[in-house]
């Protein structure tokens, strides 16, 4: 490919429309709404559309991984945003060592699971 690559931008479902993007901006997330059924979020550079949409055994099986520069920083403010207290569902599991580096996870009000971790230096 000679074309340059800009972006890429995951289609992710959402359970309760309304709840997922509360959490989403609370997250951390800047959403910009698309379409009644459709809205963009988007944190430094990274970004995903979240869809009125839900079909189980989709959302239940997406993933995501974000990579972040410093995931014992990034997992300090994430858990003071009580994010499990504040919506039905939602899961905050802790930083885990892994070979390859560090990560934790997060599942989202509808069940997206998200990997948030560190590689290794060097």
């Amino acid at each position: 490919m000679t074309q340059k690559t800009l972006s890429i931008r995951p289609f992710i479902g959402a359970k309760d429309y309304a709840v997922s993007r509360s959490f989403y901006r609370v997250f951390g997330f800047t959403e910009t709404v698309l379409s009644p059924a459709m809205s963009l979020f988007s944190m430094g550079g990274v970004s995903f559309y979240l869809q009125d949409a839900y079909v189980k055994d989709w959302v239940d099986n997406t993933m995501l991984f974000l990579e972040v520069e410093d995931v014992e920083r990034y997992w300090q403010e994430l858990t003071a945003l009580d994010l499990p207290g504040r919506f039905a569902g939602v899961k905050v599991l802790p930083i885990r060592e892994e070979v390859w580096g560090r990560e934790g996870f997060v599942h989202d009000p509808a069940g997206v699971l998200w990997h948030i971790g560190e590689f290794n230096k060097g």
